[in-house]
C-alpha cells in the first residue's frame, strides 16, 4: 500500500489521506511518456511532487486506464488541491 499526504518543507504532514494506493501490475503498464508523473510511484519506494506538478498529475489522473482506478484517486486529488492553495507543500506518495 502506498500512502499519500501532504507536507511542508519541514517535513510537517499537513493533510494525510484517508487510504492509500492498492499497487497492481497494471500500474507496471503507465509508460513514462504518457503518464511521466504516475510513473514515478514504485510499491518500495517514495514519490514527491510540487506545487508545478500537481497540475500534470490532476491530468493524468483523468486519464488514468480503470484497472489502475480507486477511491485512491478522489484523495489524491483532495491532497493535490491542499498543494495547489498552500505554498511550500508537497504531495508526497510514501511507499512500504
Amino acid at each position: 500500500m502506498i500512502d499519500m499526504a501532504v507536507r511542508g518543507d519541514s517535513g510537517r504532514v499537513v493533510a494525510r489521506a484517508e487510504g492509500g494506493v492498492k499497487w497492481t501490475e497494471a500500474f507496471e503498464e503507465l509508460g513514462p511518456v504518457e503518464f511521466p508523473m504516475l510513473w514515478a510511484l514504485t510499491p518500495y519506494g517514495d514519490a514527491v511532487f510540487n506545487q508545478r506538478q500537481v497540475p500534470l498529475l490532476l491530468a493524468e489522473l483523468d486519464r488514468l486506464p480503470a484497472a489502475c482506478a480507486g477511491d485512491w484517486v478522489s484523495h489524491a486529488r483532495e491532497l493535490c488541491q491542499v498543494v495547489e492553495r498552500g505554498t511550500h507543500l508537497y504531495l508526497w506518495f510514501i511507499g512500504d
